[in-house]
């Protein structure tokens, strides 16, 4: 017997959840995972809403423009990691963002520039821990203090978490690399 994720939500925001799936969907975005319409055993009358992928969603898209907050994942694509960068940093949300990458020059070249809260290398977005502050920015972000950690004592600053993972099988050489690394 398979297990379903799904996100347990009100009335008003299933509906505005499906409109925004069907918002992309109108504006030539592909659903290629669909979780509206969910049933869940038990719970027949519940307000559910399955994983969703929005895919081919491009930035001039409702679904893009507005945070769906469920269980749903826009993707984007672009050419560049130059142009994935300024995608993330033309956004007015700043929840977060990850990078997979076997590349440590594009992983640092990304957390150092794009600017949101949360930032995954090699691992989904860290959903915040009490040891980590949540740390949207811009327009995901109200208020003077984050809610955990440290952070909601320091809400003077704009946190960033970045958290990364590396394989030993990615690297390129056994060999060390001795020279000083430099940003460009």
């Amino acid at each position: 017997k398979a297990v379903v994720s799904t996100q347990s939500t009100g009335p008003q925001s299933k509906a505005r959840i499906e409109r925004l799936i069907q918002s992309g969907v109108d504006e030539g975005a592909a659903l290629p995972l669909d979780g509206r319409n969910i049933q869940v055993d038990g719970y027949e009358k519940g307000n559910f809403v399955g994983p969703t992928i929005i895919s081919e969603v491009k930035p001039n898209m409702e679904c893009y423009r507005e945070e769906i907050f469920g269980p749903v994942l826009n993707v984007l694509e672009v050419e560049t990691l130059d142009e994935a960068i300024q995608l993330l940093n033309d956004n007015p949300y700043g929840n977060g963002c990850a990078i997979f990458t076997n590349s440590g020059a594009a992983a640092r070249k990304f957390t150092n520039e794009v600017e949101v809260g949360q930032v995954g290398v090699n691992v989904p977005i860290p959903v915040p821990l009490p040891m980590f502050s949540f740390t949207g920015s811009r327009g995901s972000f109200l208020g003077d203090a984050n809610f955990y950690g440290k952070a909601g004592m320091n809400f003077y600053t704009q946190w960033k978490t970045v958290t990364t993972l590396w394989k030993e099988e990615d690297a390129k050489t056994a060999n060390a690399e001795v020279a000083m690394p430099r940003m460009q």
